[in-house]
């Protein structure tokens, strides 16, 4: 019967935050094979491919906590409160991601059909006004791609240059998630009694709580 289920014990607590973390560190590796046309994408393909996945995995075992007896130990409350915030930072973070995809998309013509190939003058092909210095090859590279995918050297860089700031953004996301959830998982393991620091004050809770709440004080 599910009351007669024995809580986790504090190692399987600290276990499920680790893997956790390493779940979402997977985003940030994968891979997804990205077509010529839509070079300028590839920044983000892998997390946006991975992301929705990972999200899933994490919301079932989070539904799994809830089928169970609730945590009644500080050390298992402790671990849902790091758990529920590293999976809404995370679902937040790809749907911001998912926005500025469907940004770039929009930019370049995108899901209407693709682009026709841009007919500019060569001066207006150069990518100067992006505003970086480029090497005869990275020119020439770039002159390939943007041909590609229909686009003019200059547009294909402000495009290639929001996919990469898209992609900064949500490895950021991603890496600070991860490095909080190894944090209260080495708290929940390392305490030596089955006391946590659940209390009043902002050092009581876990490290994505706290650097949540710092977040949106920041931000009023």
């Amino acid at each position: 019967m599910t009351a007669d289920r024995i809580p986790l014990s504090r190692a399987e607590l600290a276990d499920l935050l680790t893997d956790t973390a390493e779940r979402i560190s997977g985003i940030l590796a994968a891979e997804y094979p990205t077509p010529a046309g839509r070079s300028y994408l590839h920044p983000v393909l892998g997390a946006l491919a991975a992301g929705p996945q990972v999200i899933g995995e994490l919301n079932d075992r989070l539904e799994e906590f809830f089928d169970e007896p609730l945590p009644a130990t500080p050390a298992g409350l402790f671990t849902l409160a790091s758990y529920a915030s590293a999976l809404g930072w995370l679902t937040e973070s790809l749907a911001e991601l998912t926005i500025s995809v469907d940004q770039i998309c929009t930019r370049v013509g995108l899901p209407t059909g693709p682009p026709a190939p841009a007919d500019v003058p060569p001066s207006a092909a150069e990518p100067a006004e992006s505003g970086f210095q480029f090497s005869s090859p990275e020119l020439t590279a770039i002159r390939t791609a943007a041909e590609a995918a229909g686009l003019s050297a200059s547009e294909y860089v402000e495009v290639l240059s929001q996919a990469l700031l898209a992609a900064s953004r949500i490895t950021d996301a991603c890496t600070e998630i991860s490095n909080g959830l190894r944090e209260d998982a080495k708290y929940v393991l390392d305490e030596v009694t089955d006391r946590v620091r659940l209390g009043d004050g902002p050092d009581s809770l876990p490290t994505l709580v706290r650097t949540l709440l710092a977040r949106m004080e920041t931000a009023e």
